[in-house]
């Protein structure tokens, strides 16, 4: 069989030239093809890993925030509930000491009123008492008995004390106006000329009193007066006797006892402690 080496170099010809145009013009772009496809392939894998990673992160970023969060939440609210029942238990003290105040202020007020109406009353009492005495020793007097004071009183101006004496003779010495006796009946003319008589004597005869031309008086009756009589100076200088004036002086004795038993004594109440619980 002969073979025709022309055909057999012109199909080998063609068939490289086909191979070269496939190379070039069909496998190299379907290779590039496809390398561009595996980058492309690669890249997205790099950027779901990355992704994913990222996604890791915020997850667990999230998780621990969610615990810090959660761990905060349970101490606010276990600081609230602390808080709460402190001020619950300040307000409940507030309130108890509040009202163990007011109870004290009430039995406080309480005591002062009974001891103001003790007071009033022991005053009130003492007053009356006074007064009834004052009020029966006017009715008991009697003439016959303002005569015995009359006699006691110019026995005590014969037997007054030197400083006593030294004082009335001044004012005596001093007076332009007469001195003023008083005394709770009209005194006879008998009575009125004895005092007058128990003055002259006491002091015009005193050197010291200088008083040669007699005691100047003048007579007055006073009612309110019990039982007495009492010798007043132009400048205020008194000598009396009457049983008025024991009872006066009685009576302040009696009034300063009763100022000082009524001295209210301060009590200081104990502060109640507090029950924390």
């Amino acid at each position: 069989m002969l073979i025709d080496w022309f055909t057999v170099g012109a199909q080998v010809l063609n068939f490289l030239i086909l191979v070269w145009l496939m190379k070039r013009f069909l496998y190299q772009p379907i290779l590039h093809a496809i390398d561009e496809r595996e980058k492309r392939i690669a890249a997205e894998l790099g950027d779901a890993d990355t992704k994913r990673a990222q996604a890791e992160n915020e997850r667990n970023e999230f998780q621990e925030k969610n615990a810090a969060f959660e761990k905060q939440r349970a101490e606010l609210l276990n600081q609230a509930t602390l808080d709460a029942k402190t001020e619950g238990q300040r307000l409940l003290d507030e309130a108890r000491k509040a009202a163990d105040s007011l109870s004290a202020k009430r039995q406080e007020t309480l005591r002062n009123e009974a001891h103001h109406l003790n007071q009033t009353l022991r005053r009130r009492t003492q007053r009356e008492v006074f007064a009834i005495t004052r009020q029966a020793l006017s009715d008991l007097a009697t003439t016959s008995l303002e005569a015995r004071l009359c006699e006691v009183f110019t026995r005590r101006l014969r037997e007054m004390d030197a400083k006593t004496k030294e004082g009335l003779a001044e004012a005596l010495k001093t007076a332009i106006e007469p001195s003023l006796v008083r005394s709770a009946f009209d005194l006879s003319a008998e009575q009125r000329a004895s005092i007058q008589h128990a003055l002259d004597e006491t002091f015009s005869s005193d050197p010291a009193a200088q008083l040669r031309s007699g005691i100047h008086i003048r007579f007055e009756t006073a009612p309110e007066l019990i039982s007495g009589i009492e010798l007043i100076t132009e400048t205020g200088q008194k000598l009396a006797w009457s049983i008025a004036d024991y009872l006066l002086s009685l009576e302040k004795s009696v009034a300063e006892l009763l100022k000082d038993q009524d001295k209210p004594v301060a009590k200081v109440m104990p502060e109640p402690a507090a029950n924390n619980q």
